[in-house]
């Protein structure tokens, strides 16, 4: 049984999946960054502590895992926006105008809570909120 041919994209609309391809791309690197900015950050912070733990501090350790965690969920939900936008362009008859990067119709859809709950953002920031809880009830104890 043959396959009937899909009808082919015009070179516009290749270019317009480009865009958009690297776009993502791009999201999905400086999300690679966040996390290890969040890492880098929070071992320097747990180092500090080793020497000197004190309750301040150790309360403290949160605000940048939190920071981070917020901009890396950010940076996710964008990244899915332009998922969204990338399936509409790629079909045959697309609602999306020509070049457009306008992402804002597909807000609806996903939200930034949900991406901030995403399970590789809760694995990897839940992780380093847990050690800081746990200095943070070992200075408490102290």
């Amino acid at each position: 049984m043959a396959v009937p041919d899909a009808p082919s994209l015009s070179a516009d609309r290749i270019k317009h999946l480009e865009f958009i391809q690297a776009t993502i791309a791009r999201f999905g690197n400086t999300s690679f960054i966040i996390k290890g900015w969040a890492f880098t950050v929070s071992a320097a912070i747990f180092a500090i502590q080793a020497n000197k733990l004190t309750l301040g501090l150790a309360a403290t350790t949160f605000v940048p895992v939190f920071a981070f965690w917020a901009l890396d969920g950010y940076f996710l939900w964008q990244e899915r926006l332009f998922r969204f936008l990338y399936d509409d362009v790629r079909q045959p008859i697309s609602p999306v105008e020509s070049m457009s990067m306008n992402t804002a119709g597909y807000r609806p859809r996903t939200s930034w809570w949900a991406a901030t709950r995403s399970t590789t953002l809760l694995l990897a920031y839940g992780g380093l909120t847990v050690i800081d809880v746990f200095l943070l009830v070992t200075a408490i104890l102290k």
